[in-house]
């Protein structure tokens, strides 16, 4: 029976000693978490470009709400996450912000866009934002959301490289018959 006591307290010891590990490791974590954001954007640029979406800058609404003369942002962005909207925008005051959202653009550098609508016209405001200040806004949402949109691409990437190896060894196949 000693045995089992023993192994048990040495259990329960190892178990403090890693969560005394994990906590130091996630404070570590928290400190440093808008360098990680950061790091994670500049390696997402080249997959950007290809996933990424045009961003409307400005449009015209006809009588049905649908979208007419629009322009767009030049680069690509992914949507990383949406907040509860500011009153007013930082450039005019007159105008009210209808949505709110943080974006990563191909050139690595995160912005937040202010959607405004005049029943008109719709119309945005873009802001740059440092890694930190996504945070701080936007919590860790945009991290995960970040990192998930990575983790897509890539499993889409391998089931594509799949399928085309599948077809290639298909048609060569056909052609040994």
């Amino acid at each position: 029976m000693d045995e089992i006591e023993t192994g048990f307290s040495r259990l329960v010891a190892k178990i403090e000693e890693q969560s005394k590990e994990t906590i130091k490791l996630t404070e570590d974590i928290i400190r440093h978490d808008a360098d990680l954001l950061n790091r994670m954007a500049g390696l997402a640029r080249p997959v950007i470009k290809i996933v990424g979406l045009n961003m409307l800058m400005k449009g015209k609404q006809d009588g049905k709400g649908e979208l007419y003369d629009t322009s767009f942002y030049p680069e690509k962005m992914i949507v990383l996450a949406k907040t509860e909207p500011l009153k007013y925008r930082p450039d005019d005051v007159t105008k009210k912000v209808d949505d709110q959202f943080c974006v990563l653009s191909e050139d690595g550098r995160f912005y937040e866009l202010m959607y405004s609508s005049d029943g008109v016209g719709v119309d945005s405001y873009r802001k740059e934002l440092s890694s930190r200040e996504v945070i701080d806004i936007y919590r860790y949402e945009a991290m995960f959301m970040l990192y998930r949109a990575l983790h897509d691409y890539l499993k889409n990437q391998e089931s594509l490289l799949t399928s085309l190896e599948t077809t290639i060894d298909f048609i060569f196949a056909a052609e040994k018959a």
